[in-house]
């Protein structure tokens, strides 16, 4: 699977990113609709945030990205905003496992080569992320089988749906 787009990153921090921040608690019970949700991905970081994104681009960070509380709002926001992965140097799990469960790519790799704007391609078969503004590679962990069959069924909920219950 490769996925292009180009690079986007909050403005304030790129390390410890909680949920409330990649979805304010202010929004996660008033807005049920998740793409009115997703207009205010960031908002607390990085107000622009959401404006600059175009469908297929990439949310970028630092290390311990979604710490913080279980629920799956901030994937959901995530993905309902277009972007097509996160890149982070690591992820709180809970967070990673709910990426995975929505059909959303999280990918951990050395994120402190990545500026905003930066044209990406990620390469998710082999492994590696292409930085075309920079002309450089960067090395990936292939994913396990069991979440690339999830990714490609679109999430959790979908893969049940399409093999009426958990198959790999």
């Amino acid at each position: 699977m490769k996925l292009t787009g180009k690079a986007h990153l909050p403005k304030k921090q790129l390390d410890d990113i909680n949920t409330d921040y990649i979805i304010s608690g202010r929004y996660k019970f008033k807005i049920q609709d998740p793409v009115e949700l997703a207009k205010h991905l960031m908002e607390d970081l990085d107000p622009e945030f959401y404006g600059r994104l175009q469908k297929g681009d990439f949310l970028v960070a630092g290390k311990n990205f979604g710490c913080g509380s279980s629920r799956e709002q901030a994937p959901q926001a995530i993905k309902y905003a277009g972007l097509s992965a996160v890149l982070a140097k690591s992820f709180a799990r809970i967070f990673y496992r709910n990426c995975f469960n929505l059909g959303l790519p999280a990918i951990e790799c050395d994120t402190s080569g990545i500026a905003e704007g930066d044209e990406l391609e990620v390469d998710l078969d082999a492994g590696v992320i292409k930085n075309k503004t920079k002309n450089q590679d960067i090395k990936i962990a292939p994913l396990p089988p069991t979440m690339q069959t999830l990714l490609a069924d679109g999430g959790l909920v979908e893969h049940f749906k399409k093999h009426g219950g958990f198959k790999l």
